[in-house]
């Protein structure tokens, strides 16, 4: 089954109303320190991003539901922290003792930021993998979607796609496969593409049929058409 988070083309939600483009970045203050926080205890090196977009998948649909965005993101941080061992509950609490801690050496300073962010963090591996798709080519995603390594884990193909026809619109060579990477199973890296499929393809009824949806998936998602 799909986790709370897999929302797309889902009814009853309301409108979509996009923001306009001038409004801030952060609308509270306390959201750009959430997110300083979050990619700060990302540079101690006990998880990667497949992890992370893991553990807010896993929060309960009662708290995801009623969860701002950066609540969410802050809710997967705490219990990333405690699952990793990096911290109790009782140092969130504020309970803890006092005391260096053993990542303390891995601190990510405020002189280092601005390097460590142009960095970033590429996916993209070698992998002997062979390519099995080319660019024009018809494929089909796998039905039902789902993590086919662990039983309601973590995976890049949302559910309003699974069964969907779709053509190979670019080829991003060999990436990490987050199915593997979200669960500590290794990076198992295996070709990507981007996949154009059409609007009439993944709703019943859109609002503009002739629109395409893009999305970058795995070749083990992939089947040909």
């Amino acid at each position: 089954m799909t986790r709370v988070h897999d929302m797309g083309g889902r009814f009853g939600d309301g409108p979509i109303n996009p923001e306009p483009e001038d409004v801030p970045v952060f609308a509270e203050d306390w959201h750009g320190r959430a997110l300083a926080v979050i990619l700060a205890a990302g540079f101690l090196g006990q998880w990667n991003i497949d992890v992370s977009r893991h553990a807010r998948e896993c929060l309960s649909p009662k708290d995801y539901t009623r969860f701002s965005y950066y609540e969410k993101w802050l809710a997967g941080l705490a219990g990333l922290l405690v699952d990793r061992g990096v911290l109790t509950l009782d140092d969130l609490r504020g309970a803890g003792e006092d005391g260096p801690h053993p990542l303390a050496d891995k601190m990510l300073r405020a002189e280092a930021v601005a390097a460590a962010l142009a960095k970033g963090g590429p996916a993209d591996r070698p992998s002997n993998i062979a390519q099995r798709f080319s660019i024009g080519q018809e494929v089909v995603t796998a039905r039902p979607a789902g993590n086919r390594l662990v039983d309601g884990g973590h995976t890049r193909l949302p559910i309003y796609a699974a069964g969907a026809k779709g053509r190979i619109l670019r080829v991003h060579g060999s990436h990490v496969l987050p199915d593997s990477s979200a669960h500590d199973l290794g990076e198992a890296p295996e070709p990507l593409y981007a996949v154009s499929f059409a609007a009439s393809e993944l709703w019943v009824n859109p609002e503009h049929p002739k629109d395409e949806v893009v999305l970058d998936l795995w070749q083990s998602y992939l089947e040909p058409a």
